[in-house]
């Protein structure tokens, strides 16, 4: 298959996007382990793989605002393989509200920890496994999405906290690009505006639409999807820093 042997890491992968990337990775033959806030909804991810593909995926619990979850993570996938190939950096604590004192001080804290620090923390503690690898890619999903799975970037309905973590994720997705590239280990980051967060479980996946929305009017989850199998399949004397995407 076209990423058999592949050893991909995909952060936040109990839902929408997170999800996808998971099931699309492991029907293209790859070993995907997954990770979300426990391990109960990780494995809903696995469990809900149809055919072959559901054994490639292996589920563990992570909360990405505690640095010890993610260091066992790592210590855990580390256990399995001797290294990762490609390290998607999807998962992010969601913070609805307008009003900067509205949520309070721990949820704040969360939000930023969970979405920057926990970016940081996933790289730091899996780069000796990416560097194992002879094709080493790090993904930063820098995304703005509510609980629902709709645009923040539309509808301005992230707090504050959330636009910081988020900034903060980018500003390191475009240091870690400079430094990593002399060693080999491309790292580039997905920029979408409103996207379908349709599941490649069903029609959807394939082009079908359930909803009725004209196909060209919104980027699909697939769309998302290929341009990453897109950049990890370039030679490695090619570094693509960014896709950055225009709404209609």
């Amino acid at each position: 298959m076209k990423f058999e042997n592949l050893r991909v890491v995909v952060t936040g992968a109990s839902r929408y996007f997170g999800r996808a990337l998971a099931v699309g990775f492991a029907h293209l033959g790859a070993e995907v382990y997954v990770s979300a806030r426990t391990v109960e909804a990780a494995e809903r991810t696995r469990t809900e793989v149809v055919g072959s593909a559901r054994d490639r995926i292996h589920a563990f619990g992570c909360d990405l605002s505690r640095p010890a979850e993610i260091r066992e993570f790592a210590a855990r996938v580390g256990e399995r393989t001797d290294r990762v190939d490609l390290l998607v950096n999807n998962g992010a604590r969601w913070l609805d509200g307008m009003d900067l004192e509205s949520a309070s001080d721990d949820e704040i804290v969360e939000t930023i920890e969970s979405t920057a620090g926990g970016t940081v923390l996933m790289v730091k503690h899996f780069l000796p496994l990416l560097r194992g690898s002879l094709r080493p890619d790090i993904v930063n999903m820098v995304a703005v999405r509510d609980a629902e799975g709709a645009s923040a970037a539309t509808a301005s309905a992230a707090h504050e906290a959330f636009w910081a973590a988020k900034s903060a994720q980018a500003g390191f997705a475009d240091i870690l690009s400079r430094r990593l590239r002399p060693s080999g280990v491309r790292v580039f980051s997905l920029f979408p505006p409103d996207f379908s967060t349709s599941d490649p479980r069903f029609a959807e996946w394939d082009g079908a639409n359930p909803d009725g929305m004209a196909p060209d009017e919104k980027l699909t989850t697939q769309a998302l999807f290929e341009c990453i199998v897109y950049a990890v399949e370039q030679p490695r004397d090619c570094f693509i820093r960014s896709f950055h995407f225009e709404p209609r």
